[in-house]
């Protein structure tokens, strides 16, 4: 029990936040629960998708093997699945009405996944495991998160003609992010694991800069109530 709840602390103390910063007009609880198991459910088939794509030995720490598996094997694939599932579950609904919500939402989704990852690397390595994760990889899946949760929340209220700009940069954002972080941990040289820690407080920084600003940009932000925004009032 000790170990499982060191595997989800992490997660619900990050849900909390998201959570709780969305200070003008909360989403229904059972869309963002439904969001989280959505996003659970996505670890099985992009567990399959990663291993029939890794064509590298985990022992091999070549540039050329450390790049593919973190850019495309982790960084591409994770991504793409949680890009998918925002557009397929979230896109269209209702509920979707500021633009913060891209943020929630893509949280919920990402920490998801993230918390059963996180169950089965600490169930089978032990509290040792819990402890770094929650200081690195589950935080990480939330702030991938929150820029693709800010790009795509500003393209569901952006002018027809900026939306596709927005969306791109929502998929290829967390990408790159999500490839640096594990390049750098997959590549192990000393030069690039003295740069993990800075490139965790810039995750950090960027992602709640992000937050404040969709936050203040609410259109709950002076008690109105109003349905979704049309498309093209946002520039």
């Amino acid at each position: 029990m000790l170990l499982l709840a060191a595997a989800i602390a992490p997660s619900a103390a990050l849900l909390y936040y998201f959570y709780t910063r969305d200070k003008y007009e909360k989403e229904p609880r059972q869309l963002l629960f439904k969001a989280f198991l959505l996003g659970g459910s996505l670890v099985i088939p992009v567990l399959f998708i990663e291993t029939t794509l890794n064509i590298f030995d985990a022992a091999n720490k070549s540039l050329i093997a450390a790049g593919y598996t973190a850019f495309i094997v982790a960084g591409l694939v994770e991504e793409s699945a949680k890009f998918l599932l925002f557009f397929m579950y979230i896109w269209k609904q209702r509920e979707f009405n500021e633009m913060y919500d891209g943020i929630v939402y893509s949280v919920f989704i990402s920490l998801g996944f993230a918390t059963v990852e996180n169950l089965a690397y600490v169930l089978s390595a032990g509290f040792g495991a819990a402890i770094i994760r929650s200081f690195t990889a589950v935080p990480a899946h939330a702030l991938f998160a929150a820029v693709m949760g800010y790009y795509l929340g500003i393209a569901r209220f952006a002018k027809l003609q900026y939306r596709r700009k927005y969306i791109w940069l929502g998929f290829i954002s967390p990408v790159l992010l999500h490839g640096i972080y594990d390049f750098i941990l997959l590549y192990g040289r000393l030069y690039l694991l003295a740069l993990f820690i800075p490139y965790m407080l810039y995750l950090w920084k960027r992602g709640l800069r992000h937050v404040d600003e969709l936050v203040e940009f609410s259109p709950f932000k002076n008690g109105e109530d109003m349905d979704t925004p049309k498309d093209n009032e946002i520039h």
